[in-house]
């Protein structure tokens, strides 16, 4: 039952209140405290020389100035994991001994853990591994909203929701920069989609822009002080992200006080004039736009050289606070550190999501259960590479069934039957991992046809092995060629005809846990069916198979918290019952950036700066994700913020609501106690969502404002205290240009997930 607290806050405010717009960084920011010594470089250069620093030199190195002794600028890809060394001006791998590097849980996973303190954490890793191969800046994180369930990227980038995202996106940043490595926050901005995103023209209210879609760059930038950042490959409103003024100059640059440097997403400069002047510093990795022909362009007067300096100035300013790694002291020991491993577990650890646990199936009695059946092709798959874009070459990397039979030992007999082959295309190009996704296809999710005899066989074996255990663990989900940059799934279905497998199983043993690792959602109607326990694991990392094993036999509870929404079915999900993804007014084009790697003439045009090759008509608006469903009350499988544990936790009150005055504006300061009533040590995410009764302008039905994540002991209370910044309830005024405050009653409610009111408070603020 909710219960329902009343209460009334007026906050005076006089004319010319500052809190009526959002302030710029307002403190000492590093990047501008080395102002002369630049401005002497700059006077000291020559044209040529500024010109060279303005586009690609390797393809992940960008020149200095030599002649004073200003380091190049090398860049780390990518956000889940420091690539392998390739040679300068190939995408062929060195075959080094010593750049396997840790696989950290991909974005997915870091945000299901909803922890700032992990995201920190993960950050400082990060930034350990980049020094140690002489990297300057990490190309991450990536942190676009997760607009479509489909997305190929979804694995990669952290939430649909835009506070969950920034809160995530300021502590990896902080804890990359804090330690010595730039980041690149990318890819700026509404990189929502995989399909034909190196043409698509993304067409946005500046509303939802400004309050789903930059929340966390703006976060990013204004607290964290990111120094740097990445311009998507798509168009906004009719222009491309690289050379978009109002993206690169208005709002980075004057409305968020961004002092860094802009590179380009590789592949995506589109202009010389129009990229140099609207703020683009890089262009990677080549030199098409900003080598001989912006050379030219300043020579005859259509560029002033002062554009120049100012670009080749805010490079220098990032230059000069990161402190280059010399040659002689970087790659000299192995880039994986057994201290970042250590880091992979926890966030691993904290990441996975239980789904359901009908008759306590899990954890797993080892008492009782003496023979586990573990199924699945995913069961012993390796996720650190796979598909296109960013992977890693690890160290090692434990997967769920090596966890297993590490944690188990001989406490339980562990048989392990394939049940279903992905058929994935093996090999590397380039550190990539293979194009297993199937460029050409958009990602489709029909692998090569497994041979009837052979997926008989396994589909048998798997069967056979179910007869004779206790439990089984069906191990299925997606995979890194399935999920991919470069193309979006055309469904959430299953792929590989899992699903016939397990419903096989299930009518010789009932007792199946269904583990889907994934990093996006899958179609699970069927697996509701046949599976008591289900569990949502990621593509968790170097340990992720040691975190999942103590998750399953309870050597600690799951705490992981969905990051999106789990639909019923995929025309529930916004941009596709609105009809506005997939675009049918344009072909599926090669990748641009598959096109780039494999120097493939059909994307010529493209990459000149095609037009009219798709439309993406944002017409869901402000209503991403939960908002959606929540509005249009469409019943999901899983909300927003969801999961379970093994303990029960109880919240007893919603109290002890104060106003504060803070050196960040008004805060409202929410009290909650937790009381844990099982028997194990139970992480727990309260989240608090407003809703707006009778407002003035529109509104989703609800929006998270608040959450946190808290330890709170078997058998005992904690409390739980959280602040919603009254700055945050504003919206975007497009007639003002502005952030206005729409003054109305509202509801804070106390929610374990987007679909559980436990209770909820009445508030209202005047006069702003």
């Amino acid at each position: 039952m909710v219960a329902l607290f009343a209460a009334i806050i007026a906050v005076c405010s006089c004319k010319g209140d500052p809190t009526l717009s959002r302030d710029v960084k307002s403190y000492d920011d590093p990047l501008m405290q080395n102002e002369k010594k630049i401005t002497a470089i700059i006077k000291n250069m020559t044209l040529e020389e500024k010109i060279e620093m303005l586009h690609g030199k390797h393809y992940f190195t960008s020149e200095g100035v030599p002649a004073q002794g200003i380091a190049e600028m090398n860049y780390a890809d990518g956000p889940f994991g420091i690539r392998e060394e390739m040679e300068p001006l190939s995408w062929n791998p060195l075959h080094w001994s010593t750049d396997s590097a840790t696989f950290f849980p991909t974005g997915s996973a870091l945000a299901a853990t909803w922890s700032e303190e992990l995201a920190y954490l993960y950050g400082t890793g990060m930034a350990r591994e980049a020094r140690l191969r002489g990297k300057d800046m990490i190309l991450g994180p990536a942190i676009n909203i997760q607009r479509i369930p489909t997305g190929g990227r979804t694995y990669e980038y952290l939430s649909e929701d835009p506070l969950l995202s920034s809160r995530l996106s300021v502590n990896y940043t902080k804890g990359v920069q804090d330690n010595g490595v730039a980041v690149c926050v990318k890819h700026f901005a509404l990189n929502n989609q995989e399909t034909n995103r190196g043409s698509v023209n993304v067409i946005v209210s500046p509303r939802a822009m400004r309050e789903i879609y930059l929340p966390p760059f703006e976060a990013a930038i204004v607290e964290a002080n990111a120094y740097g950042v990445m311009a998507a490959y798509n168009k906004i409103n009719g222009t491309w992200c690289a050379e978009n003024p109002v993206l690169l100059d208005q709002i980075l640059r004057k409305d968020w006080g961004f002092k860094g440097m802009v590179i380009s997403d590789w592949g995506g400069t589109h202009s010389t004039v129009g990229s140099v002047t609207a703020g683009l510093n890089v262009e990677m990795p080549s030199k098409d736009y900003m080598g001989q022909a912006l050379l030219d362009s300043v020579k005859v007067g259509v560029v002033s050289e002062k554009v120049i300096d100012e670009r080749v100035r805010e490079i220098l300013r990032v230059r000069m606070v990161i402190d280059p790694v010399p040659a002689d002291k970087a790659n000299k020991v192995m880039t994986a550190q057994p201290e970042c491993a250590d880091i992979t577990y926890k966030v691993a650890a904290q990441s996975v999501v239980l789904l359901k646990n009908e008759g306590n199936v899990l954890p797993i009695d080892l008492n009782k259960v003496k023979t586990i059946a573990v199924i699945g092709d995913n069961a012993d798959k390796i996720m650190a590479t796979g598909g296109v874009g960013a992977g890693v070459k690890a160290l090692y990397e434990v997967t769920p069934l090596a966890g297993l039979r590490n944690r188990v030992g001989d406490k339980a007999k562990i048989v392990y039957a394939q049940g279903y082959t992905s058929q994935q295309a093996r090999g590397g190009f380039g550190g990539f991992g293979g194009f297993g996704g199937g460029f050409g296809r958009r990602g489709g999710n029909a692998a090569p046809a497994q041979p009837d005899n052979t997926a008989q066989k396994l589909k048998d074996e798997a069967v056979k092995a179910a007869k004779g255990a206790d439990i089984v663990l069906f191990i299925g989900g997606d995979n890194r060629a399935h999920e991919t940059e470069g193309s979006d799934r055309r469904s959430m279905d299953l792929p590989f005809n899992q699903e016939e497998v397990l419903e096989a199983v299930a009518k010789v043993n009932p007792n199946v846990v269904f583990i889907a690792v994934a990093g996006a959602p899958v179609d699970l109607n069927r697996v509701q069916a046949c599976s008591p326990a289900i569990v949502q694991s990621w593509f968790n990392g170097t340990e992720g198979g040691n975190a999942l094993a103590d998750i399953l036999i309870g050597k600690i509870s799951p705490s992981g918290r969905l990051p999106f929404s789990y639909p019923f079915k995929l025309e529930d999900s916004p941009a596709y019952a609105t009809g506005s993804f997939p675009q049918t007014d344009a072909p599926i084009n090669q990748d641009v950036f598959v096109s780039l790697v494999q120097k493939d003439d059909k994307a010529e045009e493209m990459l000149k700066g095609a037009t009219g090759r798709g439309t993406a008509l944002y017409t869901e608006d402000l209503l991403v994700g939960y908002r959606w469903f929540d509005t249009k009350e469409k019943p999901v499988m899983y909300p927003f913020g969801y999961g379970l544990g093994y303990s029960e936790i109880e919240y007893s009150y919603l109290g002890g609501i104060s106003f504060l005055e803070t050196e960040k504006g008004k805060v409202l300061e929410i009290k909650v106690k937790i009381t844990n009533k099982g028997k194990y040590d139970q992480y727990d995410v309260p989240q608090l969502y407003v809703h707006r009764v009778d407002p003035k302008v529109e509104w989703p039905y609800k929006e998270l404002k608040a959450f946190t994540k808290v330890l709170v002991p078997a058998g005992e209370t904690v409390v739980a205290t959280m602040h919603l910044p009254v700055e945050s309830l504003k919206y975007w005024d497009e007639e003002a240009h502005d952030w206005k405050m729409d003054a109305t009653e509202f509801d804070v409610m106390l929610c374990r997930d987007a679909g559980t009111v436990v209770n909820k408070a009445v508030l209202t603020l005047k006069n702003l």
